[in-house]
């Protein structure tokens, strides 16, 4: 089974859609995890309603608001996943009907996936957040007028969806397409380098602290463009002051492993 860790934060309009989407998946075989760092309770209210009403399992874990922990929200639902493969998302990404059962294409032995985004203008974000409730049918019908009209950055990677190859797979660890919003491994290579570094506070590049240390163990990053995009809402840009301690401290971890 898979495990879908779902990272959110007082945002419950954008959590609404993206459970919503979740709940369309053509592979129903996933629970989902929901990493709530410190979000008030009408987040809790939500989800209480959508556990109701979803056809998945959803599990609420929660932790004090002490500021940007994710990391520590994060390895709590690594350790109390059930699945043994595991999608990281974020609560304001909403995400196609085949979002598992193209991760689950794309999952293997000794790999693991990161994959990519759409971007949604803000006009288009505030749309689609107006909504009773989410209809990718609807939303699909609409995608060439949304492109040429700048409510999303990106056309055929929605309309065209590519198989597994040898193209997909990365021969090192490079920064580039790494997203914490939509990435997977398998649960014992989580646990095998100890999850996320707790010690990494703040937004930034935890997510890619993360892959560096799966790479540097020997797992195989593979790309998951062109089959597991999400359409990801605009929002405000996060306080960034630790983002550059967090880039320097990964940039040591490559540096160490080079000598």
């Amino acid at each position: 089974m898979i495990s879908i860790l779902l990272a959110t934060y007082n945002w419950p309009q954008a959590l609404k859609l993206c459970l919503e989407s979740l709940s369309t998946q053509t592979d129903p075989n996933f629970e989902i995890i929901i990493a709530d760092d410190g979000s008030s309770t009408e987040t809790k209210n939500l989800i209480e309603t959508m556990q109701s009403e979803l056809p998945v399992k959803i599990t609420h874990l929660w932790q004090e608001d002490q500021g940007f922990r994710k990391t520590r929200i994060l390895n709590q639902a690594i350790n109390v996943a059930r699945g043994n493969y595991l999608v990281f998302l974020d609560g304001d990404c909403i995400v196609q009907p085949d979002f598992v059962a193209e991760h689950r294409k794309l999952s293997q032995a000794g790999y693991l996936t990161t994959g990519s985004r759409v971007l949604l203008s803000e006009s288009l974000t505030k749309d689609l957040l107006a909504w009773t409730c989410w209809d990718f049918k609807k939303f699909a019908d609409r995608l060439l007028s949304y492109r040429l009209s700048g409510g999303i950055n990106k056309y055929w990677p929605l309309k065209i969806k590519l198989g597994d190859g040898a193209w997909r797979k990365y021969q090192k660890f490079v920064w580039r397409r790494i997203k914490g919003c939509n990435m997977a491994c398998w649960k014992a290579d989580a646990l095998a380098i100890d999850g996320f570094d707790e010690s990494m506070t703040g937004w930034g590049h935890e997510d890619a602290d993360f892959i560096f240390r799966l790479q540097n163990r020997g797992v195989i990053r593979k790309s998951g463009s062109w089959s597991t995009e999400v359409l990801h809402l605009h929002h405000r840009i996060n306080d960034q002051s630790k983002a550059a301690e967090n880039a320097q401290r990964v940039r040591e971890k490559i540096l160490a492993k080079a000598r």
